[in-house]
């Protein structure tokens, strides 16, 4: 299976042929839906064959493969369909997710901190960060500093690098293993942050918006909790 976001997160509309059927589970030969994966959730919109509509419901990965739950059954093995993200949900997810390298960045940066835990939603998400202390005026700086950043317009682009060459620096998130792929792909923002991960980005820095801290919260020793959202 072709999974086309990984090299366009902007594909918008997409055609592809059903290799799979298991009642309302659909496994096409290629898909620009998200499945629900590290952190960030899945995507929806729809897939139209023949004429008919099928509402994508929930996108997961089983196995290595993509799978699609529909709202109905009917589509069939050799069916060819067209995909339609929803792409106001998609956009603002790509917005927030590279909001939170964003954070991760500055927070690794200025504190030596790590994610402990993280996850997007389209009206606010939230990261857990490794920090000895819970100075909130602190965290504001910090925030105020990623905000500094978008304002600079830089680039963010995706790049693979084969497995071997991985270092340790390109994993921010406490306690995670490279992925098991020979091929690693890499998320880069221009001279600011370089991690390997698997979802959907912005191009620009800029399209990002604006950083808002919902709320912080102490989580317990060293677990510092921040919601956040964009503008």
């Amino acid at each position: 299976m072709q999974a086309l976001y990984m090299n366009d997160s902007y594909l918008k509309e997409f055609s592809a042929v059903v290799v799979r059927v298991d009642g309302k589970y659909v496994v096409l030969d290629r898909t620009a839906f998200y499945p629900n994966s590290g952190g960030q959730p899945h995507d929806s919109g729809k897939l139209i064959s023949g004429g008919e509509e099928y509402n994508v419901v929930y996108v997961a990965k089983i196995d290595g493969v993509i799978s699609h739950e529909v709202d109905k059954q009917g589509l069939k093995v050799g069916d060819s369909v067209r995909g339609i993200i929803d792409w106001d949900r998609r956009y603002t997810l790509m917005r927030m997710h590279t909001a939170a390298h964003l954070l991760s960045a500055v927070f690794h940066k200025e504190a030596g901190a790590l994610i402990t835990g993280n996850q997007l939603n389209v009206d606010q998400s939230r990261i857990d960060f490794s920090l000895e202390n819970f100075d909130r005026s602190r965290i504001a700086e910090y925030v105020r500093t990623a905000n500094g950043i978008i304002k600079k317009e830089l680039p963010v682009a995706v790049r693979f690098i084969r497995k071997e060459n991985m270092t340790g620096d390109l994993i921010k998130l406490a306690g995670v293993l490279p992925p098991d792929a020979d091929e690693i792909r890499l998320v880069d923002i221009a001279g600011i942050d370089v991690q390997a991960d698997g979802g959907t980005h912005v191009k620009n820095t800029a399209e990002v918006g604006e950083i808002e801290i919902v709320k912080m919260e102490n989580k317990g020793k060293s677990n510092r909790r921040i919601y956040f959202t964009v503008k």
